[in-house]
């Protein structure tokens, strides 16, 4: 890689660099993404979308596509030894509604997430420089400059870190975590490739909480590689060091479960790890910003590492591109604002999950791990104009609901970079705004709404809410949103 400029440097081509790139793209912000490796990540750990994140990639413009390439998580199968016996449902099972289009978690390996937000990447006009290493940052007040091991140098006005839980770009900067072991035995993980004949039926995910030497987990993934799975292991044995090799995983799944040795075709990818909860000490440090794993980890267990990572580049990357189209550079300080106390919390459900399995209780994932309560009514962006609403009142830092009203599906009109302004069961006027950063439209009263005027934020949220449209456009104004 040779030296050059850009205004977004994002290092790191997981799901958060990936995502943060290809929203960048579609606001046509000048942006580089950069990763160590060769390749894309090959394996399927963070393999479960919840709600909300299903959300975000309907609005980029992928979940078709996701949904082509996962399926609905299966019943858990709980094994004595080589006996089946209690079946139930991980995940609370609820029906789609008006509001809440998406209300399962879907099971997609990650490997199969990044191909897919990839290739929505490329067809924005973005793409990825694979093996470029970072080995240092240097920032002053006008930008960064990046240098890669190979002595190529990168200017830019902003750079993301996006380059997981050990982060370069962490480290360079001297930011610490905080955390806690968040259970000391080892684990291992690994996606395997099994035979015809093995003999666990696709339809399950099969646990053995009782082996001898630890629990085991066989998730079944949608592959085009055959009858793949997800292993998940522990050891009960702290001091134990899980033998990763393909060897290694057949000998495991031998003396752990049903399955025999000759079972196993193949093992795809492996990994060992120690459950830990960590979080950054601060999510920015100048210019340059921390996301993801980069700033936060969790134990895998509730799958909320992935999605509020998702969370973290969805809410940056359009106040990146407000600022660098002329907003003011207070917007980009409600990034650590809004996400940290969310990571915080979410931390803890993880943790939570994870120590309940952890002493074998069958805990089903509730409303709590779909992430779509969350939202940002402290936030300082946030203007709630109205006085003595309903405790169950849509309010300004919530979630924009779904619905079909006048023939219009909210959520398509809120699809794309731009802010929207609905008008919802009033003839109240709404302001004349130059350009197409903020949009307008109208639909009848719609109980999800109450009535009144809401200003949605392009992620999603309500940013600004009145009985009337009177002090929008000084908010727009304020927030430095074009056409105001």
């Amino acid at each position: 890689m040779t030296a050059g400029t850009t205004d977004v440097l994002v290092v790191g081509a997981g799901p958060t660099g990936l995502v943060l790139a290809a929203d960048l793209a579609r606001r046509g912000v000048r942006a580089l993404l950069v990763e160590r490796a060769e390749s894309l990540f090959p394996g399927s750990r963070g393999k479960g979308l919840q709600p909300r994140t299903q959300e975000v990639l309907y609005d980029l413009g992928v979940l078709d596509a996701i949904h082509a390439a996962g399926t609905p998580y299966p019943k858990m199968r709980v094994w004595e030894g080589d006996e089946p016996g209690q079946e139930w449902d991980m995940m609370q099972r609820s029906e789609p509604t008006e509001q809440v289009p998406f209300t399962e978690g879907w099971l997609i390996p990650q490997a199969r997430t990044q191909a897919v937000l990839y290739a929505r990447l490329r067809e924005l006009g973005g793409d990825v420089r694979f093996g470029c290493a970072l080995a240092g940052l240097d920032q002053d007040a006008d930008g960064v400059t990046a240098a890669f091991e190979d002595g190529a140098r990168v200017s830019a006005r902003f750079v993301v870190a996006a380059d997981g839980g050990r982060s370069t770009v962490r480290r360079v900067l001297g930011i610490g975590m905080t955390g806690e072991t968040v259970d000391p035995k080892p684990m291992l993980v690994a996606d395997v490739r099994v035979t015809d004949d093995a003999p666990v039926p696709d339809t399950h995910w099969h646990v053995w909480p009782k082996a001898a030497d630890g629990g085991v987990a066989f998730c079944p993934l949608p592959s085009d590689e055959g009858r793949v799975f997800q292993l998940a292991a522990q050891y009960a044995d702290e001091s134990a060091v899980p033998d990763t090799s393909p060897a290694g995983v057949a000998k495991l799944l031998a003396t752990r479960t049903t399955l025999a040795e000759e079972h196993v075709a193949e093992v795809l990818w492996a990994s060992d790890f120690r459950a830990r909860a960590a979080m950054a000490d601060r999510f920015r440090a100048g210019r340059v910003f921390l996301a993801g794993d980069a700033a936060h980890i969790h134990s895998p267990a509730g799958g909320q590492g992935l999605n509020t990572s998702v969370q973290d580049a969805y809410n940056l990357s359009w106040k990146l591109a407000a600022v660098l189209a002329g907003a003011p550079a207070g917007l980009l300080d409600t990034y650590e604002e809004e996400r940290l106390p969310i990571a915080a919390d979410v931390l803890g459900i993880s943790t939570r999950i994870h120590r309940a399995s952890a002493a074998g209780a069958h805990t089903q994932r509730g409303d709590e791990v779909k992430q779509l309560a969350l939202g940002y009514r402290e936030s300082a962006l946030t203007r709630e104009t109205r006085t003595g609403l309903p405790e169950d009142a849509l309010r300004a830092g919530d979630r924009a609901p779904d619905g079909r009203r006048g023939g219009v599906r909210l959520f398509d009109v809120y699809r794309g970079p731009h802010w929207t302004l609905l008008a919802v069961g009033t003839e109240a006027g709404l302001p004349e705004l130059a350009g197409d950063a903020v949009r307008t439209a109208r639909i009848p009263a719609y109980e999800a709404y109450g009535t009144g005027v809401f200003l949605v934020r392009p992620d999603g949220y309500v940013a600004w809410a009145g009985e009337t449209a009177e002090g929008v456009v000084e908010y727009l104004a304020e927030t430095g949103v074009a056409g105001a």
